[in-house]
């Protein structure tokens, strides 16, 4: 286990070109809180500097996008590049594998720990000097922007929460229910190790954390976009809704027709709206 602290970056190996003046992408192994070693990539967005050290430091005050993939995601799948791609025009991003996905160490616990995993990356995007941090996650993801949130008030200014679950254990659709038995069953996990890349956790969540509807109540004043498609197979409509009812006038709720799950469901034009809100919503 590293004694590093949360966001310590431990290698970088990407270095900002300073005979052009525009920041490269940087990518380094973050430390989450309890020692994982995330694998981080930022992504400057569409910003030319006049004059940059070897730093790494932009020091500006656009917006920087940090985001939370989906279980089984992780910083080089396509769907994961392409949300990037698209928010980049808006600011910087950062992307990163959650533990247990991709080249993250640890294994997954689909949801609890991984707010420790955004924790570290949230408080590298505040170093490289962005004033201000959304927040932007799918399905997992989505859970776990809110439950960052609510967790470490103050640390970000804008959310937005795509396609999470309201509350644990639910297995009200087809999707749902194989996904529990991909987490629950030894044979499940083999196939999300060797079928999935994804190492999960054999151990069951103790205690329970916090929910997302819990977690959605605990957010203001810190602006929360709530994002669901009406076609999605696996969270039905009653979750964001209760979302958005335990948010109440700090969050906003956005009901995308014809829209599926998560990120291979969400459009470059969504995307784009995403990035327009969460830029005017962070100040």
């Amino acid at each position: 286990m590293s004694n590093r602290p949360a966001g310590h970056a431990a290698r970088s190996t990407v270095r900002p070109n300073s005979e052009t003046s525009r920041v490269a992408p940087i990518r380094t192994f973050l430390h989450s809180a309890d020692g994982i070693p995330i694998d981080s990539v930022y992504d400057p967005g569409a910003v030319v500097y006049e004059s940059l050290p070897d730093t790494s430091r932009p020091a500006c005050g656009d917006p920087v996008f940090v985001v939370a993939h989906g279980f089984t995601g992780d910083v080089d799948r396509l769907h994961v590049r392409r949300v990037a791609g698209v928010l980049r025009g808006h600011g910087a991003v950062v992307t990163f594998s959650f533990r247990g996905h991709g080249r993250s160490g640890g294994r997954s616990t689909v949801g609890d720990k991984e707010v420790l995993d955004l924790a570290a990356a949230v408080e590298w995007a505040r170093g490289l000097g962005h004033a201000r941090v959304v927040t932007v996650g799918f399905s997992m993801g989505g859970s776990v922007v809110l439950r960052h949130a609510a967790l470490h008030p103050g640390t970000v200014d804008a959310v937005v929460s795509v396609s999470s679950p309201a509350r644990w254990y639910y297995r009200g659709t087809a999707p749902m229910r194989r996904l529990h038995w991909l987490i629950t069953r030894p044979e499940g996990r083999l196939v999300g190790r060797y079928g999935l890349r994804t190492r999960i956790h054999h151990r069951d969540w103790d205690p329970v954390p916090l929910s997302p509807t819990e977690a959605a109540a605990r957010i203001a004043p810190t602006p929360l976009l709530i994002v669901h498609g009406d076609r999605d197979g696996y969270f039905p409509l009653d979750h964001p809704r209760m979302l958005a009812e335990a948010a109440g006038d700090h969050g906003e709720l956005w009901v995308e027709p014809g829209m599926g799950h998560a990120e291979n469901a969400a459009d470059d034009d969504l995307l784009a709206r995403i990035g327009d809100w969460a830029a005017a919503a962070a100040g």
